[in-house]
């Protein structure tokens, strides 16, 4: 069985690599990757490494020879070759490859998520869909580490403010995610679609358990988009302020509210609790 994982040098891909490595032979094993020297320095032993540029559709195809169960870590939108088109190059090069399953990177509830986040991945699970191969889409909600700065705040007894009002997210560390990934790349009859989350909370929870841990009494303000924008221009975050606004948005819309055993019954054990999340973080 030959183990293919995209975007392997990072730092989901490369937990996925160990954590693969961990229950079946690294020479099975392809870190498909665009900087394979950075891969030789990073990634364990024996573990073959090819070069695989989502913007290079016959070097991808090549990359893929051989390859029966594929890990498709999504790209970073924004930037110059666009990330649909990324994706459907990826989907294409897999079906030329005769590649037999895909493991997709995906977003909460892709197919009714309305914010312009999921557009993308969206477009990516139709072609999946159509192409063929058959498929997992591994729908990860937040990683806990997105909110570091947040948390850091809290424990300093700064002042918090968010405009997501009561919208509830399921963060989990960004370990668990990919270790579920790695399990189900495993599994010999993978569920066509999986919601991968922790438990929900809010952010005035998240605020105040952080704050709980480093004994502080951090104020807490839900405020509107537009003095949340504010608050964030005047912190020298102007060029990334729209983007947490749309992100405070959907989650005040509800689209990262989750309700699933689906992580945990693929790891096969509880997540720690946020206050244990926090603490490690």
């Amino acid at each position: 069985m030959k183990y293919g994982i995209t975007a392997a040098t990072g730092k989901f891909g490369k937990t996925v690599v160990e954590t693969l490595s961990k229950t079946v032979d690294p020479t099975e094993i392809v870190a498909i990757v665009r900087n394979p020297e950075k891969a030789k320095q990073s990634l364990p032993k024996n573990v073959e490494i090819r070069q695989g540029d989502y913007t290079k559709l016959e070097q991808l195809e090549e990359a893929f020879q051989g390859i029966e169960r594929l890990l498709f870590i999504s790209s970073l939108p924004g930037g110059n070759y666009p990330r649909d088109k990324q994706h459907l190059n990826v989907v294409a090069a897999a079906k030329k490859a005769k590649v037999d399953y895909i493991a997709y990177t995906s977003f909460p509830h892709a197919d009714q998520a309305k914010s312009v986040l999921s557009a993308d991945h969206r477009i990516t699970e139709k072609a999946l869909q159509d192409s063929g191969i058959a498929y997992s889409f591994l729908r990860n909600n937040w990683y806990l580490e997105n909110q570091t700065d947040l948390i850091r705040s809290a424990q300093a007894g700064k002042p918090i403010y968010f405009s997501a009002g009561d919208g509830q997210v399921g963060w989990a560390l960004e370990k668990y995610y990919a270790q579920a990934a790695a399990k189900v790349l495993q599994l010999k009859q993978p569920k066509p679609v999986y919601e991968f989350a922790g438990a929900p909370h809010t952010f005035t929870e998240l605020a105040k358990i952080a704050a709980k841990l480093s004994e502080k009494a951090a104020k807490i303000y839900q405020v509107s988009d537009t003095e949340y924008r504010e608050i964030l221009n005047k912190a020298g975050l102007q060029a990334a302020s729209e983007a947490i606004v749309m992100i405070q948005q959907l989650i005040r819309q509800g689209e990262l509210a989750e309700k699933t055993s689906d992580l945990t019954d693929v790891l096969g054990q509880q997540l720690p609790s946020l206050s244990e999340s926090i603490q490690e973080i």
